[in-house]
């Protein structure tokens, strides 16, 4: 089986025009079969609160909400995991979470993932 994690660190809720194309590729290699893992680091942990990436809209013109693609690749398989380091400075104490947020996995665990000749990476 293909392994796939992709890393979020430039991607921001500031800027849903380009933060909806992580999701896209993650939902097409879980349609490939392949075991996905979308690891949040730095703000993109904001993408895990609830209704945050819902009132972004993928394009100026209107579209998709990013949540409808954070929601296909979900959908998929894809597991989202969040940065514990990155949580703690960006998420407010009781803040709700969506349902698709998997865990949470730090720095190491991606670092792993790179180097274990089993998986491929992908970072935004």
């Amino acid at each position: 089986m293909s392994k796939l994690a992709i890393l979020l660190w430039s991607v921001e809720l500031e800027r849903p025009d380009l933060a909806a194309a992580p999701f896209v590729y993650a939902a097409a290699a879980a349609a490939l079969d392949a075991e996905v893992e979308i690891h949040f680091a730095g703000r993109s942990v904001r993408l895990l609160v609830a209704h945050e990436a819902e009132r972004c809209s993928s394009s100026e013109r209107g579209g998709r909400s990013l949540y409808a693609f954070m929601q296909d690749a979900a959908h998929g398989g894809a597991r989202f995991l969040a940065c514990s380091m990155a949580w703690a400075e960006y998420v407010r104490e009781g803040e709700a979470t969506i349902p698709e947020l998997s865990g949470h996995a730090g720095a190491t665990a991606f670092v792993a993932r790179s180097l274990d000749p089993t998986w491929r990476t992908l970072v935004f």
